[in-house]
């Protein structure tokens, strides 16, 4: 099969297309037929070794993680699946890469792919979808009438977490630049800060929660917004001890996760407020939860461009770009 693999750490210059067998299948495993793969920041930061340390990965590897496509095999133990079925799915954090014309999928990873979504927009929602969803429902627990502030709104992640929120009963803050504000009010957002005319802290109170997107200090920045109680969930780190803990990492690594984190975390509870790094994790329950609420059409996906297989590299340079308008999607199959 025809693959976009990474052969070794450098940047997207290590990364080429190669043929592949087809992956291996296990008991528990589902055999998919890639139709189109969605594109997310991880995807050309794990090239230049950004997440190494704490994301060990054997060389070669398929690049991705989001995908949508038919079930063409089933193995021996999986019972929700069968060949046939349209599903979608993330398999990040996990062997194998969404950007190849067929992908070994655990059972537990996949949902079905909401009906009234090609598969070009359903490849676009799973580590969005999940990202928010795990970060607002489960590490926030965010509350009707609670303010969250999700910075970057025309982002991948932000497109989907100000409608999660929304959904949730939320009021949303975010940022963007002028030429974007209609989009992110049109996807809920109740507060919008023009970044290139004010900072988020200079304009936003009392806030219940943030959720990390941006690098460098914008981070800190943002805890004056907060009120006391407040969740600060961060998706671009610093990691943290229990970070550590929760992938076994050993004590070295606690240790420098610690000490990592040690700042934002004495300036999050200056503010009274709480701190954690998170990474999302593949979820098919979920992502079948999150199906509901596209298949309602309460949730709508935003694509900003969809790449054919052969220049998937093209929409990872753009992506790295960072101007993006939601989501960037590599159509693999018509």
């Amino acid at each position: 099969m025809k693959a976009l693999i990474l052969k070794s750490y450098g940047g997207l210059d290590k990364v080429e297309f190669a043929e592949m067998p087809k992956p291996a299948l296990k008991p528990d495993e589902i055999l998919v037929q890639v139709h189109a793969a969605g594109l997310n920041p991880i995807d050309y930061m794990i090239p230049k070794g950004t997440f190494k340390p704490i994301m060990p990965i054997q060389l070669p590897q398929v690049v991705g993680s989001d995908l949508a496509g038919i079930v063409v095999e089933a193995g021996s133990r999986v019972t929700r699946f069968k060949p046939g079925d349209a599903v979608f799915a993330s398999i990040f954090d996990l062997p194998g890469g969404s950007l190849a014309e067929f992908a070994a999928v655990p059972e537990y990873a996949a949902a079905h792919k909401p009906p009234n979504l090609s598969f070009v927009q359903a490849a676009a929602i799973p580590m969005v979808g999940l990202t928010s969803w795990q970060a607002m429902h489960e590490r926030m627990q965010l509350k009707p009438g609670q303010k969250v502030f999700i910075p970057a709104g025309s982002g991948g992640i932000g497109t989907f977490a100000i409608q999660l929120a929304k959904h949730l009963g939320a009021i949303v803050g975010t940022t963007t630049s002028g030429g974007n504000v209609e989009l992110v009010r049109s996807l809920g957002a109740d507060e919008v800060v023009d970044y290139k005319k004010h900072n988020a802290e200079q304009v936003l109170r009392d806030y219940d929660a943030i959720l990390g997107t941006l690098r460098g200090d914008a981070l800190e920045k943002s805890l004056t917004i907060l009120r006391p109680g407040s969740r600060v969930v961060s998706l671009i780190g610093p990691p943290d001890a229990a970070f550590a803990r929760a992938r076994g990492m050993n004590f070295l690594m606690k240790t420098v996760f610690s000490l990592l984190s040690a700042k934002i975390i004495r300036r999050a509870r200056k503010h009274a407020a709480s701190y954690a790094f998170m990474f999302v994790r593949p979820d098919g329950s979920q992502l079948a939860e999150i199906g509901k609420l596209l298949a309602d059409e309460r949730i709508r996906p935003v694509i900003d461009a969809v790449f054919p297989f052969a220049q998937a590299k093209d929409g990872l340079a753009y992506l790295e770009q960072g101007r993006a308008k939601g989501k960037l999607v590599v159509q693999i199959r018509q």
